[in-house]
């Protein structure tokens, strides 16, 4: 079921007043950045697992079958790492619009990443935005045995594309982050066997 969240989005304003703002990509956002930028910087939240559990209606599905996208659940002592951009708070609006699909703009802690993957010395943790899809969302598929999530990602294809590329993708991004991500990467291992 498709819930268009971008009014409640432009409601949502986190930071307003500040010239520029962190956000945290943790799926599509690491691979597919098609928005301007000032800054772009590998970092983690803490206390967040990403899991395909949320469906996607509107990208990669249709409201008849829809496919599966990354979302994030708490996790206690968990790490998600992604990508963060510094954008300017005009970028917004058009990311409401590419996340309206029942993912909410909410607040979270930045840890920016040396090169090796460790926590920046240098660089004091940010607070930041995320996208996040939370279970009580219209769109919200939840857990599922890993073989009928993969099988269901396999199936499905929507106005941005097969919902295999965006897995494909985001584990590919997540290799070239040099991060371990055992869901994501169990997940791409089922899903060659639908393909």
């Amino acid at each position: 079921m498709l819930l268009d969240t971008t009014t409640l989005n432009q409601q949502r304003n986190f930071f307003d007043g500040h010239a520029d703002i962190w956000l945290f990509g943790y799926g599509s956002l690491i691979w597919k950045a098609d928005f301007d930028y000032l800054e772009r910087r590998p970092a983690a939240i803490t206390g967040w697992a990403r899991r395909f559990w949320q469906g996607s209606h509107d990208h990669r599905g249709t409201p008849e079958a829809p496919g599966r996208v990354a979302t994030l659940i708490r996790a206690e002592g968990a790490v998600c790492h992604g990508m963060a951009y510094r954008i300017t708070p005009e970028v917004l609006a058009p990311l409401d619009v590419r996340e309206k699909n029942g993912y909410l703009r909410e607040k979270v802690t930045l840890t920016f990443l040396d090169e090796a993957g460790n926590p920046d010395a240098d660089q004091a943790p940010s607070e930041g935005l995320i996208y996040l899809a939370s279970e009580d969302n219209p769109a919200f598929l939840g857990d599922a045995p890993l073989a009928d999530i993969a099988q269901q990602i396999a199936q499905a294809h929507g106005p941005s594309g097969p919902n295999s590329a965006y897995l494909l993708n985001l584990a590919q991004a997540l290799r070239e982050l040099g991060t371990e991500d055992a869901h994501i990467f169990a997940l791409e291992a089922q899903l060659q066997r639908y393909q």
